[in-house]
């Protein structure tokens, strides 16, 4: 920004600007990859690698500082697995090459990524990327010098998408058929394009040892998280798709509000605004539903560099589809949350806790722009009750954190704190009562196992009492025969 804009956002929004000013004063840079001791993980120290950087910059500004700032060898290898994926979606997005060139280019994509010195340089000249495809040799190179845990999925995934893209491409070019018909269609169209990249990003995060093994077979949660960022561009960028021909919204969705065209929901007269604000409503709805389970993939993370690569586009969606919903200038032209405001998302998307509150906060806002006349209204009203409710699960509002303690305190104003009181003290109740009676128990059984032992004993005694006895007897017995023996005999000699 040069210094009449600050000047005026400082006149017009001084609030975005002193948070523009935080923004930039204390949002330290969490890594450098120019950096000397970086080269080894970023390989800045190649030219083909800084070449590379130099693309992910001119391709992506908002995902290429989140890029650069996850942990070692992550920062280059989520690189390269971006690049790949742009110059295929490029390829796929360019209505100037006839489907007889593209479906083989498309479908042999993953073999060209790992082919020494391919390249691609017939693009539409009005391609934004296009100078990315004239130099891919570059990116072929760098993948090759990856570790091979790493090539394997980035290939892997490649593969998966382009058959899906090429599918769809093949499908426009030979039916006449420029459309998405059900919303089924729309989410399988999404899940090539984006669920696999979550696909992708997971099984990297586990094979890198940063994230657990178990996160690369989430597959439900990684899709989800791929089509709520998804969703939310094709809603966005309604205006320029329609503009450059490409259609992505399902007609289950427009269709049934008396359009015959995509194009005809540029707002032109109050009907028609109603209409359009209708449809939007229900594409908004539609990418809601995967909210929770993105939130449920952020849970999951654990390594800090990761959480925030995930995190801040997962808040910038929910606040980009805020600013769409009833909002009739999305179809006039490409809108965007200001940049105050992503400053302020970028610096709270921290912890899991903080993304579940943004997310309630916009959802909150959504659910307050919502119209009774409208015939989503109800379900946007739901969609909106489940993240509240996502959030109050997993991160109940009367439950507060106390820097001074370090301890979790519960708001005494709350009617549920008096619940956990009394519940607490009832545990704590039974738990004295277990005690007492586990302690009379291991008294009475101790008693009992020494009467036992004395018992035991005193058996013992008479027994060996009997035995003695018993030897006595017959000892009496055999000393009184023999007398008696004797005195017979000595008597019957007399």
């Amino acid at each position: 920004m040069g210094a009449v804009n600050w000047l005026a956002l400082l006149l017009t929004h001084p609030l975005e600007f002193r948070t523009l000013v935080q923004f930039y004063i204390y949002h330290e840079q969490k890594r450098d990859i120019a950096a000397l001791k970086e080269h080894p993980t970023s390989g800045w120290d190649r030219q083909s690698m800084r070449r590379c950087w130099e693309f992910l910059d001119m391709t992506s500004r908002s995902f290429s500082a989140v890029i650069k700032e996850l942990e070692g060898d992550l920062a280059r290898t989520i690189a390269l697995f971006y690049l790949v994926l742009r110059g295929l979606d490029t390829i796929e997005d360019d209505m100037t090459i006839p489907d007889a060139v593209k479906q083989p280019i498309l479908r042999s994509f993953h073999i060209h990524t790992v082919t020494p010195g391919w390249k691609f340089e017939d693009s539409g000249p009005n391609e934004k990327d296009r100078q990315l495809l004239v130099e891919y040799a570059t990116v072929v190179d760098e993948v090759n010098l990856l570790n091979p845990d790493y090539k394997n999925i980035i290939i892997d995934i490649a593969q998966k998408m382009e058959t899906g893209m090429a599918d769809y491409a093949h499908k426009a070019a030979t039916t006449g058929s420029i459309y998405l018909e059900t919303v089924a269609e729309y989410d399988l169209y999404c899940h090539y394009v984006a669920g696999l990249v979550g696909e992708g990003l997971s099984r990297i995060f586990s094979a890198s040892r940063k994230e657990l093994p178990s996160l690369g077979s989430q597959l439900e949660l990684s899709n989800s998280m791929g089509l709520l960022l998804q969703k939310t561009n094709i809603i966005r960028d309604y205006r320029e798709d329609v503009d450059e021909h490409r259609y992505f919204w399902p007609r289950e969705i427009w269709g049934q509000y008396g359009f015959e065209e995509m194009k005809e929901m540029k707002p032109t007269d109050p009907d028609t605004v109603r209409r359009a604000t209708y449809v939007q409503s229900g594409m908004i709805l539609d990418a809601l539903r995967h909210s929770t389970d993105s939130l449920d993939y952020l849970r999951m993370l654990r390594n800090q560099s990761v959480f925030n690569f995930c995190a801040i586009p997962a808040t910038m969606a929910i606040a980009t589809l805020e600013l769409c919903f009833m909002n009739k200038e999305m179809f006039q032209r490409n809108i965007k949350i200001r940049k105050a405001e992503a400053a302020n998302l970028i610096m709270r998307s921290t912890n899991p806790r903080e993304v579940g509150l943004i997310f309630r906060e916009f959802a909150r806002k959504i659910h307050a722009k919502a119209i009774p006349s409208d015939p989503n209204f109800i379900r946007i009203s739901v969609a909106c009750g489940k993240i509240e409710a996502w959030c109050e699960h997993n991160y109940p509002s009367f439950v507060h954190y106390s820097a001074e303690t370090g301890k979790q305190m519960l708001n005494p104003s709350d009617p549920r704190t008096a619940v956990i009181m009394r519940e607490t003290a009832l545990d704590a109740e039974l738990a004295k009562k277990k005690r007492i009676e586990d302690i009379r128990n291991g008294l009475a059984n101790t008693a009992s196992a020494n009467g036992a032992q004395r018992y035991e004993s005193k058996d013992v005694s008479m027994s060996e009492l009997m035995m003695y006895v018993g030897g006595a007897f017959m000892l009496i017995m055999l000393v009184s025969g023999s007398v008696l023996w004797a005195v017979l005999k000595y008597t019957g000699d007399i």
